[in-house]
């Protein structure tokens, strides 16, 4: 947590005069969006206004929480997010580590003039002017709720930031699944459902939402799972064209790689996805227990994230991508 110097330097900022932005990655997950959401709300709830803007769209299944659809899209607005990046006095950074990880407003971030906030889980954080970085911590969105009872703000808690915290709390620890999902996360999640979260409604409104191209997509993936080295690892993949052939949409692979993990006996899964646009492969890793994905990815595929849960990427083919995989985990006797 900040210390209490920093959350009285802080708390100076946080006034109704100053313009206020909230940034956070590129591809925006539940927690992202949640983090986001929620502190925009908590914002509100002082009195001060404050803008979310992120790199690109994010998926229709998280448009459902409260003003998602006034969350600024950059790739969409690009003049008026770089005018209010720009013009801003204080940006909260949330759920990334780097300015290189928000895509085209990067570099924006970089050279505005404003205080920067950084509130983060992710390993190895750069420097900003305030930095909350703990990677034990499940989620963003509950480090913004630790922030707010860091405020003694707890009493403005309602329910629209409730419905956000929880969001991306349950999405980032894969329903309370992970390892990283602590007593006190628990404890975080019962306060958002006495301030109006909705568990039924929140995990509807979030994962009952499958396409007939997502379940297509889903049975192409199950159909060829590949289970290698002893039975501890699982490999899953989409072609370009498959995504095409079935009218991919952002969002319809999420959670895809999890299926891969659920295989008794696995340790550590790998979905492989050919971009739907450019000549790369977008990779995500999976794992349990103490099978660092974190390390493996930043070492062999150019990404990173958490210990259990990252992501990485290739220039290589797709058939190329996963054999250099196989030949990695057995040299790194994943």
């Amino acid at each position: 947590m900040f210390t209490p110097a920093e959350l009285l330097d802080i708390s100076t900022l946080l006034t109704p005069e100053n313009k206020i932005v909230i940034l956070t990655h590129y591809n925006p997950d539940g927690d992202a969006i949640g983090s986001s959401l929620g502190l925009k709300h908590y914002l509100r709830a002082k009195g001060i206004p404050a803008e979310v803007i992120v790199p690109n769209d994010f998926p229709k299944f998280l448009k459902w929480m409260p003003e998602s659809k006034k969350v600024i899209i950059g790739e969409y607005k690009r003049k008026y997010a770089f005018e209010m990046i720009s013009n801003a006095d204080v940006i909260f950074c949330l759920d990334f580590n780097a300015p290189s990880r928000i895509g085209i407003l990067g570099e924006w971030l970089t050279k505005a003039k404003a205080k920067k906030i950084l509130i983060d889980h992710h390993q190895q954080p750069e420097k900003f002017d305030f930095v909350y970085s703990d990677t034990v911590i499940p989620a963003t969105s509950q480090m913004i709720y630790h922030f707010i009872e860091a405020m003694e703000d707890e009493n403005l808690v309602n329910q629209d930031i409730a419905e956000c915290l929880y969001t991306g709390i349950m999405t980032d620890t894969g329903g309370f699944r992970f390892r990283s999902t602590s007593a006190t996360t628990h404890r975080i999640i019962a306060n958002l459902i006495e301030k109006g979260a909705d568990p039924s409604i929140i995990t509807s409104n979030t994962w009952d939402t499958n396409t007939v191209s997502r379940l297509h997509l889903l049975a192409l993936v199950l159909g060829r799972i590949e289970v290698v080295n002893d039975g501890k690892v699982a490999v899953l993949s989409l072609t370009r064209n498959e995504l095409k052939e079935y009218g991919f949409q952002k969002g319809d692979t999420e959670g895809f790689v999890n299926y891969g993990l659920s295989i008794a006996g696995v340790k550590m899964a790998a979905f492989f996805m050919e971009d739907l646009y450019d000549d790369f492969i977008k990779i995500s890793f999976r794992s349990k227990d103490d099978v660092d994905v974190n390390q493996f990815s930043r070492k062999y595929f150019s990404g990173g994230g958490h210990i259990n849960a990252a992501g990485g990427k290739s220039d290589e083919s797709l058939s190329d991508t996963i054999e250099t995989f196989k030949k990695r985990i057995e040299a790194e006797e994943v």
